[in-house]
């Protein structure tokens, strides 16, 4: 959540004042049909969301912020029990819905609604385009619109009713200045002749898919301090991972909230035995810590855990020559990016470069039948790519 205060007031270029005025809360089913009739007749609007992530173990949208260019709007979803009515607007092609890191919050609108998407503009993924120094929503309202922005309440627990009116206030600044941002890089991107880059890249946006990921019981291995453990303490730390697991379930909160992996370590080194052998802060004489004591105990009298087998077993490990190649490609991105003044992964990800080095293409119907670049990435990179890959074969 980017929660937003703002230390000056000004006017922005688009002519709407900087600071939001009072956002219009939908929290009943007549205020929510009123707002699906309203956007029906946009032809942008902005959309943010607020999730309980930080607080809860099945974490869940909780508030959704929609702007249009005279108003903003906080839709409570825990308050209307039916929002099926929004997925119409959304899926709606001749509405742009504008995001900022669209990622997150589709992926979340579509787990928790079902709703599909049409016609995105993503304002982090435009800024990245452009090369601009710094992208996240804070930093681009300060540079553009000279908007100092303070995040000092988003550890807002927004699964929580009532909401406070600084919660509301707060949360219409992060949809609000979407719209004029988005007019800003569209007339940047087009004098660069970014715009059809940009267009390619939010076409994808609608398509990505939630995938559920369910709990990792050997998550473990990646958990940082680990590979200082001895066989017998990873044993307790693998035993604690999974007690963790169990308790947030149980409490609904983060894992985090019920252990952080400094002290799953320092228990697993120590080992204590008894209430009184825990840190202080642990020492509690509830059901929690003796199932915590007998986590350690039962990790002690287990067998050291087996580091899990890698997933890719070499079948599909690229030859020497596509290696060579992706290298080649590699290093030209660099190149490539630098002169653009972009990230690498703009022009290109790791993802695409493999598999043009797996196929090199030796024409360009070959590099198009990859399936792995747009139309524009094509005709702006395609000769290239096939110069790279003839010079690797030539070698």
């Amino acid at each position: 959540m980017r929660s937003i205060l703002v230390t000056q007031q000004q006017t922005q270029p688009s002519g709407r004042a900087a600071q939001p005025a009072q956002p219009q809360l939908v929290d009943t089913a007549r205020a929510f049909n009123a707002l699906v009739e309203a956007l029906a007749t946009q032809p942008a609007i902005a959309i943010d969301t607020e999730s309980d992530s930080l607080y809860r173990y099945f974490h869940k949208v909780c508030l959704i912020q929609i702007s249009t260019r005279t108003a903003d709007y906080l839709l409570d979803p825990l308050r209307v029990p039916d929002i099926t009515a929004l997925g119409g607007v959304l899926a709606d092609a001749s509405i742009e819905k504008v995001f900022h890191a669209a990622e997150n919050d589709v992926l979340l609108l579509k787990r928790d609604f079902g709703f599909s998407f049409a016609n995105i503009f993503d304002t982090m993924l435009a800024a990245r385009i452009l090369g601009w120094p710094r992208v996240g929503l804070a930093a681009l309202l300060e540079r553009h619109f000279d908007i100092h922005l303070d995040k000092r309440t988003q550890l807002t627990d927004w699964g929580r009713r009532p909401l406070t009116a600084a919660q509301l206030r707060y949360a219409a600044f992060d949809s609000h200045f979407l719209l004029p941002l988005r007019d800003l890089q569209e007339q940047e991107l087009r004098a660069r002749g970014r715009w059809r880059e940009a267009q390619e890249v939010f076409a994808d946006l609608p398509g990505i898919v939630y995938i559920e990921r369910p709990f990792d019981p050997d998550g473990f291995w990646s958990s940082k301090g680990t590979r200082d453990l001895t066989p017998e303490e990873l044993a307790v730390f693998r035993s604690l991972y999974l007690w963790r697991d169990r308790e947030a379930r149980a409490r609904n909160c983060p894992p985090f909230k019920v252990m952080n992996d400094q002290m799953m370590l320092r228990l697993s080194r120590e080992q204590p035995t008894s209430l009184h052998d825990l840190p202080s802060g642990l020492q509690r004489h509830d059901g929690a810590a003796r199932d915590m004591l007998a986590a350690v105990s039962q990790g002690r009298d287990a067998p050291p855990p087996i580091p899990p087998r890698p997933v890719n077993n070499g079948e599909h490990r690229p030859d020497p020559a596509a290696i060579a190649l992706f290298d080649r490609l590699r290093a030209w991105r660099t190149a490539r990016a630098s002169a653009r003044g972009v990230d690498p992964d703009v022009v290109m990800n790791n993802q695409a470069l493999i598999a043009i080095a797996r196929a090199a293409p030796a024409n360009a119907e070959q590099l198009a039948a990859v399936n792995v670049l747009g139309a524009w990435k094509l005709e702006e990179y395609g000769a290239d790519l096939l110069r790279i890959v003839a010079e690797a074969r030539a070698t």
